[in-house]
């Protein structure tokens, strides 16, 4: 017996399933996302040809009380197929996990994709409905709840330019329980200038938040060498930790001269 799932009906099935995802990946095209057209297109698609294969390709070898079908076993494997897609698309930088959204639309994609070649159709267009609201209503208004998100946090720290000082304070924000928002430079001066004071820059800026007493550190003061250089950078991080724990983390790197906070409701 020939295979029966390549009429009109299955065309349309998969069909809807390629515009459909296709329709997703254009939104995430458009929004510039790590993962576009053509992924969520063939994702969608591949989802509905394995789903109708799983229903229909099989139906020659079919024989009544000795080779039964079950139409789900294929179609259970898209699911954890998917996460080897959707891991590749997660990675971890500086502390702060990304690509969670695009791995889960991915994987609802293929879920969209199953349903048109399951021949729910319906179901499909409502899945897609919801993801549109998701993004464009639901997200919005998420923003704008201030319990849902962390209050950004900047500090203003001076230090003594040395090797690996600066990757010891975002390594000390990390273990904090923060992630690097922003990271800029303020200015740097040569530590033997007639006319440098470190700490003018800090005192300026810091009118929401006191510095921190200026530390005595091995060659600083008047035994600090002739050449050195003092920078002062501000820096934005964004997390759970404990703002205040976090300054005295960063005070006690060797070579920082000061550090002050201010919180971005305070600007």
């Amino acid at each position: 017996m020939e295979p029966s799932g390549q009429g009109w009906a299955q065309i349309a099935e998969f069909g809807i399933a390629f515009l459909l995802s296709g329709v997703i990946g254009l939104e995430r095209e458009i929004r510039q996302k790590a993962a576009g057209l053509r992924t969520y297109t063939v994702v969608g698609a591949g989802a509905a040809l394995f789903t109708l294969v799983s229903k229909y390709g099989f139906t020659d070898v079919l024989h009544s009380g000795t080779v039964m079908l079950d139409p789900s076993r294929m179609a259970a494997q898209i699911v954890s197929g998917l996460g080897f897609i959707g891991a590749g698309v997660i990675f971890v930088h500086r502390g702060s996990v990304q690509g969670l959204t695009t791995a889960a639309t991915i994987w609802l994609t293929a879920a969209i994709g199953a349903a048109a070649g399951a021949g729910l159709p319906v179901l499909a267009v409502l899945a897609t409905a919801a993801y549109f609201a998701l993004s464009y209503v639901v997200r919005p208004l998420a923003h704008r709840l201030p319990v849902l998100r962390t209050v950004p946090v900047s500090y203003h720290i001076t230090y003594l330019q040395g090797t690996g000082l600066l990757r010891e304070l975002l390594d000390r924000c990390t273990r904090a329980g923060f992630a690097v928002a922003e990271l800029r430079t303020v200015g740097s001066v040569d530590s033997g200038s007639a006319d440098s004071d470190p700490m003018d820059p800090m005192d300026r800026d810091s009118q929401h938040a006191p510095a921190l007493p200026v530390r005595a550190e091995p060659g600083s003061g008047e035994h600090r060498g002739r050449g050195e250089r003092i920078v002062e950078v501000m820096l934005s991080v964004q997390g759970r930790g404990d703002p205040d724990a976090l300054i005295l983390h960063l005070a006690e790197v060797p070579g920082v001269l000061a550090c002050s906070r201010s919180s971005a409701d305070d600007e």
